[in-house]
């Protein structure tokens, strides 16, 4: 009767926010040109809203530089005001089709920024982890009080959804301490 509680699908759904939380930091920048810093810029053409890797081919030609090539010329200058409004500090150069888009240095408060940032993104993925465990755990006592689980069983299925979510948040504990060394240090 136990199998009406999955710890395989509350697994699957706290590593579902460690993802979001893995996507979400890798957004951030560091110092260092990487596509991802602009892949979930969103860009307002054609009477929608169209992500920007389907817009253009995104690069990394330099350390310090990210180039962007839309394919249709018509959208450059959509592409270019998305970039701007982002919120990321990135200023484009236009040159036709191309974008070089140089990524200045982090000074110390902006790094500041960036670290506050990133924590408040890593609670976000605590609390949901914890959501999770919290359906896991209604979810054992109404088996328990219905009698389709014993008190034994729910302790040991208790104690193994206590050890899944013990394990999400050491990643995402780990995740964190790993960008904020990577925004210290750039």
């Amino acid at each position: 009767m136990a199998s009406a509680l999955n710890l395989d699908d509350l697994k699957r759904r706290m590593q579902g926010a460690v993802g979001v939380l893995k996507s979400e930091l890798a957004g951030l920048r560091t110092g260092r040109a990487s596509a991802s810093m602009v892949e979930p810029i969103t860009v307002d053409i054609y009477g929608a809203t169209m992500p920007l890797n389907q817009l253009a081919t995104i690069s990394v030609p330099e350390p310090r530089m990210i180039s962007v090539q839309v394919w249709d010329r018509s959208t450059a200058g959509a592409v270019e005001r998305a970039i701007r409004e982002s919120n990321l500090g990135l200023n484009p150069i236009v040159e036709g089709q191309v974008m070089r888009i140089p990524i200045p240095e982090l000074n110390a408060e902006r790094r500041q920024e960036l670290i506050k940032v990133a924590h408040k993104y890593a609670e976000q993925a605590r609390v949901s982890i914890r959501h999770v465990r919290r359906d896991g755990m209604e979810l054992l006592k109404k088996l328990e009080k219905d009698g389709d689980v014993g008190q034994d069983e729910s302790r040991s299925l208790s104690d193994r959804v206590q050890k899944l979510t013990d394990e999400a948040i050491t990643d995402v504990d780990q995740m964190l301490a790993h960008k904020e060394q990577e925004i210290s240090q750039v």
